[in-house]
Formats: C-alpha cells, structure tokens, sequence
C-alpha cells in the first residue's frame, strides 16, 4: 500500500530539519496524527490522566517546575491581533522569517516558514474536543500552509475541510465576535515553525488554562490596554470579556494587572465608553506584525474610541458543566 503524497512531503520534511532523530519524528507524528489524544492527555481530560497525573502539562499548579517551562520551550502561541491574523491567512507569497527572538521569548521553535501559504484546512479544535461541554462551534483552528495543511485534511477528513482565505477571514471574525483570542502557534516538533492559527476560549484552551496557572506557553501580543479614568463608567463589560482575568473594578473604575495581561485587545472592544486604548508595551516584546516586519518603525494597529459590547452567543457558546 502506497503512503499518501502528504504523508511522504512531511516525513521528507521531518528529515531535512531532524535529520534521522527518531525521537523527534516519533513526537512529530505522534502529534499531527493523533492530535486529540495527545492535547487531551496533555490538558489532563484523557481517562489515562487519572492514572497518570503527574504528566498534566497544562493543569500544572502556579509553582512551575522544569518540566512545565521544558514543555512550553517548545510549544507555544503568539497572541496576535486581528490584523496579523487576517495577514497570516491571506498570504499569497512563501514567508520567511526565522528565529524571532524578540517576538517569541523562546529557545525553540520560533521560525515563521510559510510554504504554499494558500493552503489552509479548518480543524476542530483538539482542546474544544477534549472536553465533555465544549464551547461551540469546534471547528476554530486554522492549519496554514505545508506540509501541515495537506497532512491533516488527509488523515483528518472527519474532523477537517480545506477552505480559502475569504472562509478562513470568516471565520476569524466570527470568533473575534464570540470572544476568542487570536493565537500563532509554534512547535518544536512541527519543524520547529509556526503551523496554526488557534481562535481559543478561555473556557476550553489548555494555552489559556496553563497561562493562568503560571506556566509560561503564551507570549503576549506587544500591546498593552490603557484605561482612561475620565472616561471609565465602571461598568465592568471589559471584566467581563478579558479571557485572562487581568481587569478588576476598584473604586468604580477599571483597574489592569500587567502580570496578567496577555494584550489580546477584546477589553478594547467591549467598552462602550472608549475608555481602553491599545498601546505599545516593549517589554513584553515585540508584536507579530507582518505587514511592517523588518521595520523599526512599527505602529499599533488603530483603534477607534471604543466598539459597542458584543454579547456572548450563547448557543455557540456553552460552557463546561
């Protein structure tokens, strides 16, 4: 029986960045064919966890042992905004931009290589699926470019559907409306390069939970929100819809915790009062910018004063029980 092109074209790719590793082929297939058992086993929803806790990667406590930063060196998302999301998936050109080490306070796997950047296949996503009560709909992550983009529309045709840019923006714009965060993922054992865009939840994505519990997977966008007094109502929406837990309300106004802040830009868009702005916050490093990359002269995107609250849809939202 003859192997299909797509898992020839990955096998071939695992060898010219791996070289004969087995360790690392065996991780990388592992990975991309069987992506539900492994982010179940890694967020502790697999059956086997109850067994085996002290392999829950992601549901770690806030002390963060080696083994937590060890598994986050080498998996990990951006948070990016909705402007270099929409840019990542409307490329029409192969991209490369390898080793950025002042976007991803990484040691591995940090290269954007995008190679038939049109080929795009939507997902449902493994941390959704994992769950007994997942938020709706699952089909969020969107496979960019090859050799992913073609192995998984192959060997996941139940579970995935190759789309063109225009569905791919749709589909961005309708999470960004439920309230999802926008992330670049990277990993090690995907040739150690950026192969996903993830539109999570903080109800069910384990990069979320782990950020949460100290464990440093995510990298912040480069933006911080900053919240004018003046025009602060108090009426706690940006609470609402931070995904991160970084706004309190104290003395009738909304105050941020920089430790918790991730920059995804929702509290921007949920105040009513335009009170919150998108700022530059260089010590979080820098953003994921496509369009300007290689400038020095990078702006924030523009924000206007303040987009009306979007609720919930909570019949493509539900939460866990």
């Amino acid at each position: 029986m003859q192997p299909l092109p797509s898992t020839v074209s990955f096998l071939q790719a695992l060898r010219r960045r791996f070289g004969w590793n087995f360790g690392q082929w065996l991780h990388a297939w592992a990975y991309i064919r069987f992506p539900y058992t492994y982010i179940a086993l890694a967020t502790g929803a697999h059956p086997l966890c109850r067994r085996w806790p002290k392999r829950r990667h992601l549901e770690r406590p806030r002390r963060t042992g080696v083994l937590g930063r060890a598994f986050a060196d080498g998996y990990h998302g951006k948070v990016i905004l909705p402007p270099a999301a929409r840019r990542l998936v409307t490329l029409e050109k192969p991209l490369h931009l390898p080793r950025l080490e002042t976007v991803l306070p990484y040691p591995r796997a940090r290269d954007l290589i995008l190679e038939h950047p049109d080929h795009l296949v939507l997902l449902d996503c493994p941390c959704r699926s994992a769950r007994s009560n997942p938020c709706l709909p699952l089909d969020v992550c969107i496979i960019v470019g090859e050799p992913f983009a073609s192995f998984v529309a192959d060997h996941h045709p139940r579970r995935s559907r190759r789309v063109s840019p225009e569905e791919a923006l749709a589909v961005l714009s309708a999470c960004r409306q439920r309230g999802n965060v926008h992330h670049a993922f990277f990993k090690e054992a995907m040739l150690g390069r950026f192969y996903a865009i993830c539109n999570c939840c903080p109800c069910c994505c384990g990069a979320l939970q782990a950020w949460r519990r100290g464990i440093p997977m995510l990298a912040p966008s480069g933006y911080r929100p900053r919240i004018e007094d003046a025009a602060c109502r108090g009426c706690g929406t940006c609470r609402a819809r931070c995904p991160c837990g970084a706004i309190d309300l104290k003395e009738g106004r909304a105050r941020l915790n920089p430790g918790r802040c991730l920059g995804c830009g929702l509290c921007t868009e949920a105040c009513p009062a335009g009170a919150i702005h998108l700022e530059r916050a260089p010590e979080t490093g820098d953003p994921l910018d496509l369009p300007l990359a290689g400038r020095s002269d990078r702006q924030p995107p523009v924000h206007g004063p303040g987009l009306p609250g979007i609720p919930r849809q909570r019949e493509n939202h539900r939460r866990r029980g």
